[in-house]
């Protein structure tokens, strides 16, 4: 399940577009609430919907609670606040995997060197390999620009990896069906194409389809709102609220079953559904 702690990011990046909603960050007293709600329904959580978690103050007491209810953590970050203490925080044996969002910075940053910035994200992996060999790390270079092989913003990025960890690159990948690439240990490099986040101002796609949510997760918002999907980044589709009812009651609602059959029988039940282009992956 996806719980984001906060919505508010250090970056703003092109392909992920501006929050709606109101800034907030998730209180500890409701994180608890719902780590200790889901420890049994779930294999992992990820600490993001919308956001960087590393922008959180009580992140190390986030991962505490994690810690004591043995959730494992799936963390998804852009790594440009990455220091020391984040490091040894990131390397606590609750973290199941680290999704470093590379392609960030170029989009962020132009043409500035990225030495500094991957020196700290080479640092963190060279700590893992030694200290947390059980650790997953993808450094994520999402394409921006074609199909095929990995677009001109994300070059640069790719060849000091390669330099780094003395790695030959593989030119005639088709990031569409590979997604991902062992580099060394359990670090690999993950590709994928940008797609369009589904909002209700969109053109209607159709009302046939299927997708993973609410089967495979679900979020819960920054301020409890729980949704049925991770692209629902403005909860146009809220099933209820941690605050007022439990999440398997919320989980188990009229309005959840419903999207959930739907789902199930190829039927889309919700507008932000129709005019979602993610879901046409699922063909």
């Amino acid at each position: 399940m996806n719980i984001e702690i906060s919505n508010i990011c250090n970056l703003q990046c092109s392909f992920c577009p501006p929050v709606e909603r109101e800034k907030k960050m998730m209180s500890p007293e409701v994180f608890r609430s719902v780590i200790e709600q889901v420890a049994p329904l779930t294999d992992q959580v990820t600490l993001h919907l919308m956001g960087d978690p590393l922008v959180h103050p009580r992140l190390a007491e986030f991962i505490n609670i994690c810690k004591e209810h043995q959730v494992p953590v799936f963390f998804v970050t852009n790594g440009v606040l990455m220091n020391e203490m984040k490091e040894d925080l990131l390397l606590d044996s609750t973290i199941r995997q680290i999704n470093f969002s590379l392609h960030s910075f170029h989009d962020n940053y132009g043409e500035k060197d990225p030495t500094v910035y991957l020196n700290k994200i080479f640092r963190f992996t060279e700590r893992a390999f030694s200290e947390r060999p059980d650790l997953y790390i993808n450094y994520r270079l999402w394409n921006l620009d074609e199909p095929l092989g990995v677009g001109l913003q994300n070059r640069s990025m790719l060849d000091r990896i390669c330099a780094h960890f003395d790695f030959a690159f593989n030119e005639n990948i088709d990031v569409r069906r590979q997604k991902s690439v062992r580099i060394k240990n359990r670090l690999h490099l993950h590709f994928d194409t940008e797609f369009t986040w589904p909002a209700l101002d969109l053109p209607l796609l159709g009302e046939r389809g299927t997708c993973y949510g609410l089967s495979s997760h679900f979020g819960v918002l920054a301020d409890g709102t729980v949704v049925p999907c991770c692209l629902d980044k403005e909860g146009k589709i809220p099933l209820g609220r941690i605050q007022e009812d439990s999440i398997e009651s919320i989980l188990n609602n009229e309005r959840s079953q419903k999207i959930l059959n739907g789902f199930k029988n190829n039927l889309l039940t919700e507008s932000l559904c129709q005019r979602c282009n993610y879901i046409t992956r699922f063909k």
